[in-house]
């Protein structure tokens, strides 16, 4: 049964007149903007349940028959069965559904399973009110919102009208009339990366020099851990240690994962290496050295130690590694420090971790820099990137797929068609 959410779970809000929460996107509806919920739907859902897919009748007497202890732990081991991301999509596919509902007229729960087959068709022929020519909404999405209304169901104890024939019909119909090729962004390889880089603010910079070492830090340990944007951001001190590679003696950051898109539960300890670099401005010790040292004078003396440290000591200088001597941080203090936390245009360091869209903006913001259609870059371009030079590179599948953590070789196939589509081709053999 799907269940979410107890009293720490945000109330659903009007995203048409509230702000999103930090590092959030505003709910949205099936024409893919931001839409107005109708009061009677915003007061049925609030009264009603705190939590869209947490069935409060249940809850309640779960309370009347255990103590406040008890009933507290259970909620929330029910409020940790799914992701963040997952719940806040449920509960905006919710609030559009309920909405549309109340609309034309329908009874949201339980619903009529060919309501619900309509409405996906409905949804399904909205098209971008700035494009014309292209789909609001991509039939993953579409199955999204079929899924959240089957796991409000679930949670209610009512059979999922999802699963009945005429909506499964209706999502396959929909797959099969957008049949097209899935719109990719474009890998950023290692001189893309480069250029990037050397689009980072001046390191001396009262201000600019802050957003430098961590920017730096964030592209190459992005591209070279082969990270998901949303695996960047969470990333703490906590999860990062200073080792040697045991071949070489180099110094190499050891990155722990907790959950991940392919793990969510953290059942298995996921860890990747990154190595030192051959030159000072790609290598990934030598950045986390800079920003780990920029944020210990911070702790120890606030917004003066950081300006100080700034004058006295620029970002690691072409041709000079500065890794070989580099002995750790003490930031590993089991407090959750966040190894990337937001930096404002005036050089303020947040205490929280950014989002992982921030990540997405910041490789769109440097590709702009550049002088790159930034559009056609996003956060996943890393990692991308990452697949791909090393297939350039020779790197084999396993290779590959062992620093990517990637479980189906057909994904590390399609990087590799990508960077070489003439390697172990039969048309190189055709003697044209």
């Amino acid at each position: 049964m799907a269940c979410v959410a107890n009293d720490d779970t945000p109330r659903i809000r009007d995203s048409a007149h509230s702000d999103p929460e930090p590092g959030t996107a505003p709910d949205t509806g099936a024409d893919g903007v931001a839409e107005i919920v109708p009061a009677e739907v915003r007061e049925h859902l609030v009264r009603g349940t705190r939590s869209v897919l947490v069935d409060e009748g249940a809850l309640d007497a779960v309370r009347r028959r255990f103590d406040d202890e008890q009933a507290g732990a259970l909620g929330r081991y029910l409020a940790s069965a799914q992701s963040a991301n997952t719940l806040r999509a449920y509960r905006s596919d919710w609030i559009a559904f309920t909405a549309w509902c109340l609309a034309e007229g329908r009874r949201s729960l339980p619903a009529d399973p060919v309501d619900v087959a309509v409405y996906l068709a409905a949804a399904a022929d909205t098209v971008r009110p700035d494009d014309p020519g292209r789909w609001a909404l991509a039939p993953s999405t579409l199955e999204r919102k079929a899924a959240a209304i089957a796991a409000v169901h679930g949670a209610q104890g009512l059979a999922a009208p999802t699963r009945t024939e005429v909506v499964r019909m209706t999502l396959r119909g929909i797959r099969r009339r957008r049949r097209a090729a899935p719109r990719r962004k474009r890998p950023l390889l290692l001189p893309m990366l480069e250029t990037l880089l050397a689009e980072l603010p001046e390191a001396d910079d009262p201000v600019g020099g802050i957003a430098r070492r961590r920017d730096a830090l964030l592209l190459l340990a992005g591209f070279a851990g082969a990270l998901r944007r949303s695996e960047l951001a969470a990333l703490a001190f906590d999860d990062v240690a200073l080792d040697a590679d045991h071949r070489s003696g180099d110094p190499m950051i050891v990155v722990r994962l907790g959950a991940t898109k392919t793990d969510q539960a953290a059942r298995t300890e996921q860890q990747i290496a990154l190595p030192r670099g051959r030159r000072p401005r790609t290598c990934p010790v030598c950045a986390f050295a800079d920003w780990a040292d920029l944020l210990e004078s911070r702790r120890d003396g606030g917004a003066e130690a950081v300006a100080e440290h700034l004058a006295r000591t620029p970002a690691t200088r072409p041709g000079a590694h500065r890794c070989h001597t580099y002995t750790g941080t003490d930031l590993a203090d089991g407090t959750g420090r966040p190894l990337f936390p937001p930096v404002d245009r005036h050089g303020r360091i947040g205490d929280r971790a950014v989002s992982g869209r921030a990540v997405a903006d910041l490789v769109k913001r440097y590709t702009r820099r550049a002088g790159l259609d930034a559009d056609a870059f996003s956060g996943h371009s890393l990692r991308a990137g990452f697949a791909t030079q090393a297939a350039m590179g020779g790197a084999s599948d396993r290779e590959i797929m062992r620093q990517g953590r990637w479980s189906n070789p057909r994904t590390v196939h399609g990087y590799i068609r990508t960077a070489s589509p003439l390697e172990d081709n039969a048309v190189t053999r055709l003697g044209l």
